[in-house]
């Protein structure tokens, strides 16, 4: 076997796709360099071609050293759960023990006519032989298991779990739902400090059921870098475990109406005009919310503590400081690591040392370090005032969920997962043999970028989440589904592959790595029914062949974009060509407003920052635009949505196309009756903005997420255009409840 067979083998051993199809149908051989780069990322470091030899023999040979694998899932739909072993060919018996959660357990001893064999060749040449333990149906859940045979010991995972998720009766075949999406940043309201936040939430949630919205979605609630509030991107998170605490309701915290000093604060002249400032601005300005808020939340902590905690005499403790000692404890390990990396980060950021943590003292990296234990221990209250805070914001943001709920919000708050962690944040510190550090998650070459993306963003180790049981994944799925009845999974694909960027090479120069799709679709199925959440797949992009046939075996529902969902010859795809089981929104936080679709406002935010290679894809862009309007409103007349003298007003002349309320309510009647279960309607777009959230391929050039709503939330729920466009929504989507299922 030559030296590429090697690696080539070693890579697919790995999950490493050594070959790929692109975005125009060309298969892409991925170069050596890069798959020895990518292997190095995974563990499996390759100097000669011995050693990829050795690691091959390596891999192959682990999983039958052990009595079973580390974790199975196993459909919960069997009426006999069916358990692989790899047994020694000389031992005819063993002993097992199976835990479910709730310390039930069911034990006993198995023999070799009891168990079935499955022919294996591979386990044969082991010196193994495959044998199955039947065990009666389990109901769905998580159980260990642990195995005795021959004075060897073995525990595992045993997950169980349902093919689909939980759909709510919201969502069911003859019914359908809108929603209105937002930027949590950008709400305003008279009384918030210059950031929308879960106050305005509640407000805007209790506020638009009203109108007949059933969800309202957010942007990514993750925890960004409290010691650096300029780092702003909610998809480039530092947890995605934990929320963001600037978004915490400073007034709303129980402490500020109980305590003097937060009611000073508040008082102080100089704090009323920098709050003014800071709410009247057209743009977040997230350094001065942040020093205004952190300042208040000193105040509150220390109240707190003197008033709850009793000095932390167990004693003492009040009720709502047992309510905070339960939510800590709740939170565990992963809490308190969190609550050290803000403490630490803080610490460092303030002596210059800089952003990463990898630029910290040796011992500080390593969070089991005897160092950093005498560091949490030094600075108890500091790591607990970030814990406090966690707690709060997890408090609010509850009280947001059920002011919706309580309204008739029945589907309840849409959260958003973004799809990776930013490499220098809490969470890749704290697990550094999860979060892999020399590769990014980013994009092979495609129609919108033809140099492939590197999103910076640090990629989980596939080997390491299995053989971890997938707990990290469980955890993080929890932690957003959380207060939710809905969520949004950016970029769905990396259920099945995501594209690794190793370290010091080009976009263009990555690979897909392979995960675990099965297992990870059916716990995504078994946690959206623990909580009562359904689940959204963002499946943009190039997407797998067959990918979404499998979301919608599993109940995940489809994203549809309409300015991306078009036809062979380019025209808009019909409402009744929607797929069923699908949320279908006008664009989202990284593609223009309508408005600015409709007058090209994005084209010309590219031209002014030269985003284009060259004047002749500039005249392309301006060109295919204006076919698409063209194209808009013949959908749109042809659907019976706008009339084709209102059509024609609106097109104008090809360089002046006009924006009308009307246009907006013709495009959201023509997805409202989609057979689309679930419409979503971007703030934006119900407020008529320009400008979109976020446009990719920029950072300071352009005000990405921190672009304001032009009218407070209060003006937005009085405003008569909203209550129309509500109520063109409603009856859109009345026309299609009555529809067959597909």
């Amino acid at each position: 076997m030559s030296d590429d067979s090697l690696l080539v083998n070693l890579a697919a051993l790995a999950g490493i796709e050594t070959r790929y199809r692109d975005a125009w149908g060309g298969e892409k051989v991925v170069r050596r360099e890069a798959i020895e780069a990518l292997l190095a990322c995974l563990g499996l470091r390759v100097d000669s071609a011995g050693r990829a030899a050795a690691l091959m023999r390596e891999l192959a040979a682990q999983r039958w050293r052990q009595l079973c694998d580390p974790v199975l899932v196993l459909p919960a739909e069997r009426p006999v759960a069916e358990i692989p072993l790899y047994l020694p060919l000389d031992r005819e018996s063993l002993e097992w023990r199976l835990t479910d959660e709730a310390g039930a357990v069911r034990e006993g001893r198995a023999f070799g006519e009891d168990m079935p064999q499955r022919d294996d060749g591979a386990a044969a040449e082991h010196g193994v032989a495959v044998r199955l333990l039947r065990l009666e149906k389990l109901a769905a859940g998580y159980f260990s298991l642990v195995l005795r045979c021959g004075g060897r010991e073995c525990s595992a995972t045993i997950i169980v779990a349902p093919a689909q998720c939980y759909l709510p009766a919201e969502l069911d075949h003859n019914r359908r739902a809108w929603a209105l999406t937002t930027q949590l940043y950008a709400l305003r309201s008279r009384r918030n400090w210059g950031i929308g936040d879960f106050s305005d939430l509640a407000e805007l949630s209790s506020g638009i059921a009203r109108h007949g919205a059933r969800a309202v979605g957010v942007n990514p609630l993750h925890a960004l870098f409290a010691a650096e509030p300029r780092h702003i991107s909610p998809y480039s998170p530092s947890s995605r475990l934990f929320l963001n605490d600037l978004y915490i309701d400073v007034e709303a915290v129980p402490e500020f109406a109980a305590c003097e000093p937060a009611r000073a604060f508040a008082a102080l002249p100089d704090t009323e005009r920098q709050l003014a400032a800071a709410r009247d601005s057209d743009l977040v300005d997230h350094a001065a919310v942040a020093a205004l808020k952190r300042a208040a939340f000193e105040h509150l902590y220390r109240c707190f503590r003197d008033r709850h905690l009793g000095a932390g005499r167990a004693a003492a403790l009040s009720e709502r400081g047992r309510a905070f000692r339960a939510f800590q404890q709740a939170g565990g390990e992963a809490l308190r690591r969190f609550a050290v990396f803000e403490a630490l980060h803080e610490l460092y950021i303030a002596s210059g040392v800089g952003f990463a943590w990898r630029q910290w003292e040796l011992p500080m990296q390593d969070p089991a370090s005897a160092e950093v234990a005498e560091f949490a221990a030094a600075e108890y209250e500091r790591i607990e005032y970030f814990q406090y805070l966690q707690w709060e914001a997890d408090r609010q943001l509850g009280e947001a969920a059920r002011r919706g709920r309580d309204a008739g919000l029945a589907i309840g708050l849409y959260r958003d997962l973004a799809v990776g962690v930013d490499p220098h944040g809490a969470e890749a510190w704290a697990d550094q043999e999860l979060l892999v550090p020399d590769a990014s998650v980013g994009a092979p070459p495609d129609l919108l970028n033809f140099k492939g993306q590197n999103w910076g963003l640090a990629p989980i180790n596939p080997l390491v989440l299995r053989a971890r049981a997938y707990a990290p994944f469980i955890a993080c799925l929890r932690a957003n589904m959380r207060h939710a009845g809905a969520l949004r999974i950016d970029h769905v694909m990396a259920l099945q592959r995501l594209y690794w960027v190793p370290g010091g090479m080009a976009p263009s120069e990555g690979a897909y790595i392979a995960y675990p799709i099965d297992d990870l679709l059916r716990i995504v199925a078994l946690e959206s029914h623990r909580q009562r959440c359904a689940v959204i797949g963002e499946d943009l992009g190039t997407v797998p062949e067959g990918f979404r046939e499998r979301l919608r075996a599993a109940n995940v529902l489809s994203y549809r974009v309409l300015i991306f969902e078009r036809q062979a010859d380019g025209s808009f795809v019909p409402p009744d060509q929607y797929p069923e089981l699908a949320t279908a929104s006008v664009a989202t936080h990284d593609v223009a407003t309508l408005r600015g679709y409709w007058t090209g406002r994005d084209l010309k935010w590219r031209r002014e920052l030269d985003l284009y290679s060259n004047a002749g894809q500039r005249a392309e862009a301006e060109a295919s635009r204006a076919r698409e309007r063209r194209l808009l409103l013949d959908a749109l007349v042809r659907e019976g949505v706008l009339p084709p003298d209102a059509a024609k007003s609106l097109l104008g002349d090809e360089a002046h196309p006009v924006f009308a309320p009307a246009l907006s309510e013709a495009v959201h009647r023509f997805l409202g009756r989609s057979n689309a279960r679930l419409v979503l309607v971007q703030i934006e777009d119900a407020l008529g903005e320009l400008d979109q959230a976020n446009l990719p391929g920029t950072f300071d050039e352009h005000p990405n997420w921190r672009r304001k709503l032009s009218l407070a939330v209060s003006e937005l729920l009085g405003d008569p255009a909203l209550a129309q466009l509500a109520a063109a929504l409603n009856e859109a989507r009345q026309l299609r409840r009555a529809a067959p299922p597909r």
